[in-house]
């Protein structure tokens, strides 16, 4: 790639600098970085949600609801991002933490520190908000962020760049320890991937493509946030009401973001009665279901109720549709989940705790529920402040990426002449 070539490797080289001042910088001034941030964002609201209209207004008419809700913000919402940078603000900061220390026998002093992981770049696709998070993260983990928005939010996502390079300003930081490209071309993002002397770590947050085209690009380390396909088990002995209720809300409350559910399991003992109730509650938010063979016959006549295909388990609608599979035990539900989930957030409802508890040991995923809703696995509802996504690999970093997983460790030793023999 030649196209900008130069102005790129400027910014890299810009990146690499402040990342080295970062290093050291006094956790005071980082935090007042993002109280500032969080004043001013609530300041020129008016302008994140003009430009916010004007991304919604150029979308095509075939987007989707669940797609345009991934892109608006609103009040409410930039409320809540002024919050997570307050509670960013507001957390220990994780910087020279000290995780481990010993003395050796021949005097040595080792103790093993937290430290930031350097340059990290971003790639996300149509939520703005997630800006915002990430910069919080990155910055208070003293770490540079380059971050690579989807073309759909390019005007918020350029106002929320001024404003978080406003607040470094404010604090005497280089603007340059956030990179925030508005540039769509793909071309550059490919480029990007290329720099590992200048990158350390990249963080892809979206769909299957885009994951593929990171781990098929990349040349350095990635922490990955993959898809969501998530379920919720419904054991015999369920709190029926009580599951309807975690379902709808796993489904409905937002369904266009990776911990909602896509697929639900139920025991066949309860079946009849529970899918009843479940498919009562859920017309009501206008869900398509997309079922076994056994759900069907027990919603039949139901419009809304269609036979699953051999791909419908394994697909994650991000959307107001779901699977539904009828099973005979805890062991066949388990067996689902291990054969066509993503390893994100599973949920169980039962009363009793050792069926809950086995559920637990035996799912390979980032978040196990036990009676509640997987909406849960996210950063801020966590007390993390934010996150950079969700990640569903297990080097490093499980779960939401939020402070101290935006860190590693190293160490430093202490001597007073000694030498190995």
């Amino acid at each position: 790639m030649t196209k900008n070539l130069a102005p790129n490797i400027a910014h890299l080289q810009a990146a690499k600098a402040a990342a080295q001042q970062l290093r050291s910088a006094d956790t005071g001034r980082k935090n007042a970085v993002l109280l500032e941030a969080a004043r001013l964002l609530d300041q020129r609201k008016g302008q994140v949600l003009a430009a916010n209209a004007e991304d919604l207004n150029t979308l095509a008419a075939d987007a989707g609801d669940a797609f345009r809700d991934r892109l608006l913000l609103d009040v409410p919402r930039i409320a809540q991002m002024v919050e997570s940078l307050g509670q960013v603000a507001r957390l220990e900061d994780p910087v020279n933490e000290e995780v481990e220390r010993k003395t050796l026998a021949n005097g040595l002093l080792v103790r093993r520190l937290r430290s930031p992981l350097g340059v990290i770049l971003m790639i996300f696709e149509s939520r703005p908000n997630v800006a915002v998070e990430a910069f919080s993260l990155a910055f208070k983990a003293g770490n540079v962020i380059i971050l690579r928005g989807g073309k759909e939010s390019m005007r918020t996502t350029a106002v929320l760049y001024d404003i978080l390079g406003d607040a470094l300003e404010s604090q005497g930081f280089d603007r340059a320890a956030l990179w925030g490209i508005t540039d769509p071309d793909r071309k550059l993002t490919e480029f990007l991937l290329e720099q590992a002397s200048y990158i350390d770590i990249v963080v892809p947050r979206g769909g299957d493509a885009l994951i593929k085209f990171v781990v098929d690009h990349a040349r350095m380390p990635i922490i990955k946030n993959d898809r969501g396909l998530c379920h919720v088990y419904v054991h015999e002995d369920a709190d029926q009401p009580m599951a309807v209720k975690i379902i709808a809300n796993a489904k409905c409350q937002r369904p266009g973001v990776c911990n909602s559910l896509e697929t639900v399991l139920v025991n066949r003992r309860i079946s009849r009665d529970f899918l009843t109730r479940l498919h009562e509650r859920l017309a009501a938010s206008k869900v398509e279901w997309f079922g076994d063979a056994e759900s069907v016959q027990l919603l039949k006549g139901q419009s809304d109720v269609h036979a699953a295909t051999t791909t419908s388990f394994d697909t994650e609608y991000l959307d107001l549709k779901m699977n539904c599979r009828v099973v005979g035990s805890l062991d066949e539900a388990i067996a689902h989940i291990e054969k066509h989930g993503s390893r994100h957030s599973e949920s169980i409802i039962t009363k009793t705790e050792a069926v809950a508890r086995e559920f637990q040991a035996r799912i390979d995923a980032a978040a196990v529920y036990w009676n509640a809703s997987t909406r849960f696995t996210d950063g801020f509802e966590l007390g993390l402040g934010g996150e950079l996504g969700i990640s569903t690999q297990k080097l490093h970093v499980r779960g939401p990426v939020g402070l101290r997983e935006l860190t590693n460790t190293r160490w430093l030793i202490d001597g007073t002449g000694q030498i190995r023999k």
